[in-house]
């Protein structure tokens, strides 16, 4: 039985279920999610470490910097939440290791959240010498200084989606036509958006998981330092987002279950008044281009073209979308929140 199959007859008992619910279950199904058994890096979609490892560098020398700042600290963990195929891992602590020296090396614990079994595989395979270990959740990180990363992490957090009728908020659900295909449909009862959400405009979108991010961090015992890049706008809420990828095409959220990417774009408005609301020390959302050319990124492009003169032009052209406004360097932005009294992070 496909996933859709078992969407369908869980819909067909139970009635209609939440988008985010339908997110959940066809990103990490265990049986068949996405994530879970066919994730498709490079092929559904390309992130920032895949399209130059200018990305993955720069975020490497961010590591040390911030290490230092908070006082080097020995051993600490430097987590990421969302690995991939570890290429962002593979570039940062080859730099970071350059960067930092033994000390870096020696003070270092890796650990990754990781609940794809397939993942872990390659993720071992590719930071088989730092020796990764694993959990499923935030909380599950041992306790102790802690660097976080995440990149294009946020994006796929199960959405709520919420439609304004007349005075009424309803939220949207995925239920059944009358063919017994999947269809998107407002449910009966009219929940109110959480709280924090900036009700602008016909349709809202509200990951519920930054909520337990910012819970998570917020009960960890300082120091530590969490980035996180995504894209998403700075100063509003976004509206309807959702969408799915394929092959690397564009198709319906609903369309094959399992066998898609499914993302939206990230509240980081939200994200920044709940982290500061918790007493978290909150810097930025700041483009990615401004973020990285903060971190460096025109000095490394310079030294990579000097160094592989035959591959400049591609070298460039990969680093300029990284950077570039029209590209990615406006759309992603840049987040970093800290335990309070540290001071302020590179590239912000």
């Amino acid at each position: 039985m496909t996933l859709e199959e078992r969407l369908i007859r869980l819909i067909e008992t139970d009635g209609p279920i939440p988008l985010s619910a339908y997110m959940q279950i066809a990103l990490h199904d265990p049986q068949d999610g996405y994530y879970a058994v066919r994730p498709g890096l490079g092929r559904d979609f390309t992130t920032a470490p895949e399209t130059s490892q200018i990305f993955g560098e720069l975020i490497g020398l961010w590591i040390v910097h911030e290490w230092r700042a908070l006082g080097e600290p020995s051993p600490f963990n430097l987590v990421e939440i969302g690995p991939g195929r570890a290429l962002l891992l593979h570039d940062a602590l080859k730099m970071a290791a350059l960067a930092g020296g033994q000390a870096f090396l020696d003070a270092l614990q890796l650990t990754l959240i990781e609940p794809s079994p397939a993942l872990r595989l390659v993720q071992t395979e590719r930071l088989q010498r730092f020796a990764p270990q694993f959990v499923s959740q935030l909380s599950s990180v041992p306790a102790g200084p802690m660097l976080l990363v995440a990149n294009e992490y946020l994006d796929c957090l199960p959405v709520r989606q919420f439609h304004r009728d007349g005075e009424r908020w309803r939220e949207c659900v995925v239920g059944l036509s009358a063919e017994s295909r999947l269809v998107m449909g407002l449910a009966a009862d009219e929940p109110r958006p959480p709280m924090g959400t900036a009700l602008t405009g016909n349709v809202v979108e509200v990951q519920s998981g930054l909520d337990l991010i910012i819970a998570d961090l917020a009960t960890r015992a300082a120091p530590f330092r969490a980035l996180f890049v995504d894209y998403g706008p700075a100063d509003r809420a976004p509206a309807d987002t959702l969408r799915a990828y394929r092959e690397g095409r564009q198709v319906s959220p609903l369309e094959a279950p399992g066998l898609c990417d499914l993302t939206a774009d990230v509240d980081f408005g939200r994200f920044a008044r709940l982290a500061a609301s918790a007493n978290l020390d909150v810097s930025g959302p700041t483009p990615q281009g401004m973020f990285l050319l903060g971190l460096g990124a025109q000095a490394r492009l310079n030294q990579l073209i000097k160094a592989n003169e035959d591959e400049a032009e591609a070298i460039y052209t990969a680093a300029q979308r990284l950077i570039d406004p029209k590209e990615m360097g406006e759309r992603f932005k840049a987040i970093c929140l800290s335990s309070p009294g540290l001071p302020k992070p590179a590239g912000f």
